[in-house]
């Protein structure tokens, strides 16, 4: 199944911080009472990495007053050998 990061940010006032890490625990999602904050250190996101089907499904975890900042991000797995056997042959490809 397809991962995402969803990378939800809000404004770093801290009372709208506060309501901001609020509305998304209110939620009851699991995927985003799990998620990871980055605000006690100044960058006041939260991340959730999730296994759905597509982008879109990932957006729908997010409660539609964030929908517009957030930035879903589909992910992959690079495996060394399957990127030496590329390079090889766009090396030659380039010579």
């Amino acid at each position: 199944m397809p991962k995402f990061l969803i990378e939800v940010p809000h404004d770093s006032d801290v009372v709208e911080c506060s309501r901001a890490v609020q509305v998304l625990l209110r939620t009851g999602s699991h995927w985003v009472t799990t998620a990871e904050w980055g605000c006690k250190d100044g960058v006041h996101s939260a991340w959730m990495f999730v296994d759905v089907d597509s982008k879109a499904e990932a957006l729908g975890i997010v409660p539609p007053a964030f929908r517009g900042r957030t930035r879903v991000v589909g992910l992959n797995r690079f495996h060394l050998p399957d990127i030496e056997k590329f390079l090889e042959r766009n090396a030659r490809r380039e010579g």
